[in-house]
Formats: C-alpha cells, structure tokens, sequence
C-alpha cells in the first residue's frame, strides 16, 4: 500500500470510524457507515481532490461463502484526476430492514445514473435522488434481477411502452430549445401492442 492509501486509510479511520476491509486484496477499500457516506465522499473530494467518480454498484451477498452482516452493500470507487495515481474505494454495508442510503448525485453528476442502475437491479433507494426510477428494466418490471434469490429464467411481459417524448421535450426547454412541432411517427398510436397484450 502507498503512502497516500495509508494516509487516507488513518485520516477516513480517525475522522469518521471507518475500518478498513480485511478481505480487499486488490485496491484500498474503508468500509464506512452509510449515513456518513455523502460526507465522506464530500471530504475527499474537496480535501484529496478525489474528483472522479469512477463507479458505483451494488453487491449482494446472500450466498457468499462465510459472509457475516447485512446482505447489501455498495462500492464507490474515486480517483484523482490531478493526482491519477490517488484511488481508494469506499464500500457501505445496507441491511434488507433499511434500504436507504444518501445520494451523492450533487456532488457528481455521474452518480446519477450510477444510482438509477443500482436501485434498478438491487431495490436499494438513495434518498435525495433527483428522479429514481429504473434505467435498465421497463416500468412495469417487478422485482429486482441481479439479487441473488431472483429467478434467472423468470421472464416479464411488457404491455404497455413507457412514453418519453413529453419528457425529452421539457428537458430540452430546461436547454433553452422549444419543440415545435412533432413528427407523426413519434406520437403513440392505440393499435401498437405487442401481440398477445390486453389492450387496456
């Protein structure tokens, strides 16, 4: 381990009761409490110029081998842009009981979608978020595919397509730009269904 990941590892260990994770062979990796985690990251950011968020995702362990504590937990990976050799990741531990974990949409604007895929595949919920909803799986989606105890051949039916357009277009008048007209083929039509759907 470098002197920077010792260094943070005593700071992150000193300031905010961070351990650091026994099992990470790989990288430097502190587990921190999940209500400090925004904190956290806030500080090495602005203290390490921890200024890249390079992932966020989510892990469950319901059948790792040996595994003691909540079943939850996500991974923060930073880097240093100024300092490229300067990593560290962070890891909070989420129990089923709470699902809730701080949003660090507003200190990257990556974590946005980061957060979305998380919440998506593993039901955990950041709460601030500025529009939690799925990312990868279709609104009416039940469930959550990359759990560990979610059938891997349950297949769901989407009837009905989840209609952007309205979106699309308030987003671009936050842009400055005005829609003024749309083409016919954008619009939804009533008799699109996928075959075998009940039209409601």
């Amino acid at each position: 381990m470098d002197n920077f990941a010792e260094t943070i590892v005593s700071v992150l260990e000193a300031k905010f009761g961070a351990k650091r994770e026994a099992l990470a062979k790989w990288d430097t990796c502190v587990v921190v409490e999940k209500n400090d985690i925004h904190a956290v990251i806030e500080f090495l950011k602005n203290e390490y110029q921890m200024d890249m968020l390079l992932d966020l995702a989510g892990i469950d362990y319901l059948t790792y081998p040996n595994h003691e504590g909540p079943r939850f937990a996500i991974s923060y990976a930073l880097k240093s842009m100024k300092n490229p050799g300067r990593r560290i990741r962070l890891k909070v531990l989420v129990s089923e009981a709470d699902l809730k974990v701080p949003t660090v949409t507003d200190l990257y604007k990556v974590a946005n979608w980061l957060e979305r895929e998380v919440f998506d595949q593993y039901g955990l919920t950041f709460v601030g978020h500025p529009d939690l909803r799925r990312i990868l799986n279709h609104h009416e989606f039940v469930g959550h595919p990359l759990r560990k105890d979610y059938p891997a051949t349950r297949r769901q039916w989407l009837s009905e397509n989840d209609y952007l357009v309205p979106e699309l277009e308030k987003h671009l008048e936050t842009l400055g730009y005005k829609v003024i007209q749309r083409s016919e083929e954008i619009n939804p039509c009533d008799n699109e269904y996928l075959e075998g759907s009940i039209q409601k």
